[in-house]
């Protein structure tokens, strides 16, 4: 029988007494508690009403009424902290949104795997290369891809270069924003040049023109320019791994009385980081941000049921989202349990699809990949169980990036595993390229199409 953390009292640094999971050891414990130091006295990256009106627009698609996006780099590295590479990730995200809001019919929120995302956990500690055994690399802010014992040493002072750019990301987004970057008057201003095949690209052509008549149409008939339309909310989210420097950026909000991790609006546990008993439900009970949970074919009904209890006792709407990754083949199978067991102990939450994680595959040649086909399979899987089980999917959430890369086979250009070696860039896992993101979008939306108007003509056929 394990012991309910929520039963003890919670501070920033209870987690400290219980089992840390995937935690860099590092060398020189004084220069880690500086450098924790140092991180702790440096303004928040978000702010408490941020953090709390995404948890109001979470909330409103617990309902069916909102739709989250949530993507970005699997893990990101200090060097892709570049205008472009920016850019690029924001426009991708905002072309899926325009596309999944004209299909879907209902508002998306987005949410970037970004400004943050710097910390990775691992299935090993450790690295062996031709009898050589290295600590492993856990991303950026713990230490360095490259096989030397300098570079593979965890650094304390990595974290405070993560927090320098995850700030200087966050900025530079915010800037476009503010900008006019995410105007919806003119989304012919956002390139399609990565978009090599022509049905794509007139797919979401009509999308484009479609909103923009729609807009023409309303601001005519007011008189008024649409403000909701020149500019959008756009939200941060990581993965809460790395203890010691989610604790730093916690502050206690005297107008909410309430603790936030202002370093993210949405940080997320791990599967490898959710046991009952352990450091992350520890830490992440008692922080007011929404939440997300990672659950995969790992977890038990009755894993599942404890952990809605200790991390959401009260039920709060938007307060946590569980990211489901079964892969394409066990979806069907395992997701109803969940659904039932989540439902059995009449908890609120938001279900979101993740169907990258497993769907992963290494090649003949030892390549990690994933095939469009099969993310794709998930997500239409996903809806279906839902609809099924009389629940709703809420949103999806996509490892990806704004650069034309060749890490996933499939889709509409047809890459295949010859096409990996071109522009395989990633150190940790595959992600979706800008082509293959807009177009599970794309498909997203026509099927979103194809249910209304299988529902209109059933509505006549009975009238």
């Amino acid at each position: 029988m394990s012991t309910n953390p929520a039963t003890n009292a919670w501070t920033p640094a209870s987690w400290q007494g219980r089992p840390a999971a995937q935690q860099p050891s590092y060398a020189d414990p004084a220069a880690l508690a500086r450098a924790v130091a140092a991180l702790s006295r440096l303004p928040p990256l978000v702010v408490s009403w941020e953090v709390e009106a995404l948890r109001e627009k979470l909330a409103a698609a617990e309902r069916g009424e909102q739709f989250l996006l949530q993507g970005g780099d699997c893990a990101e590295s200090f060097e892709d902290c570049e205008s472009d590479n920016i850019a690029r990730r924001l426009k991708i995200l905002l072309q899926m949104s325009l596309v999944l809001l004209q299909g879907l019919k209902k508002p998306v929120i987005r949410v970037g795997r970004f400004a943050g995302q710097y910390a990775k956990p691992r299935s090993a500690d450790t690295e062996t290369r031709d009898g050589i055994c290295l600590p492993c690399y856990r991303g950026d802010n713990v230490n360095r891809p490259g096989f030397t014992r300098e570079e593979r040493e965890p650094d304390p002072e990595l974290l405070l270069r993560g927090y320098e750019r995850a700030s200087l990301t966050l900025n530079f987004v915010r800037a476009l924003i503010d900008g006019g970057f995410a105007d919806l008057h003119h989304p012919e201003y956002w390139d399609l040049g990565f978009l090599r095949h022509t049905p794509l690209r007139d797919a979401y052509q009509r999308i484009v023109d479609s909103i923009a008549e729609s807009l023409d149409f309303f601001e005519s008939m007011s008189g008024q320019r649409i403000h909701a339309a020149t500019r959008c909310e756009f939200y941060t989210s990581h993965e809460g791994l790395h203890l010691l420097s989610e604790q730093a950026q916690t502050r206690f909000i005297s107008r909410q009385r309430r603790w936030y991790n202002l370093s993210t609006h949405m940080p997320w546990v791990g599967m490898r980081t959710a046991a009952i008993d352990g450091a992350h439900v520890e830490y992440f009970r008692g922080i007011a941000n929404p939440i997300g949970v990672k659950v995969g074919a790992g977890m038990s009904a009755e894993w599942l049921q404890e952990l809605v209890q200790i991390l959401n006792p009260q039920s709060q709407p938007g307060r946590l989202t569980l990211i489901h990754r079964f892969g394409a083949g066990d979806i069907e199978r395992r997701l109803p349990e969940l659904i039932r067991a989540v439902r059995s102990i009449g908890a609120r939450v938001l279900w979101v699809c993740d169907p990258m994680h497993g769907n992963t595959e290494t090649t003949s040649t030892g390549i990690k990949t994933r095939r469009f086909e099969n993310v794709l399979a998930e997500v239409e899987a996903a809806f279906r169980v839902h609809e099924e089980c009389g629940s709703t999917l809420g949103g999806v959430h996509v490892e990806l990036t704004g650069e034309d890369v060749t890490e996933c086979v499939g889709g509409a250009r047809g890459l295949a595993e010859a096409d990996l070696a071109r522009a395989y860039r990633t150190s940790v896992d595959p992600r979706l390229n800008a082509e293959q993101s807009l177009e599970l979008a794309i498909r997203i939306a026509q099927r979103a199409d194809q249910q209304r108007r299988q529902r209109r003509a059933s509505a006549k056929t009975i009238t």
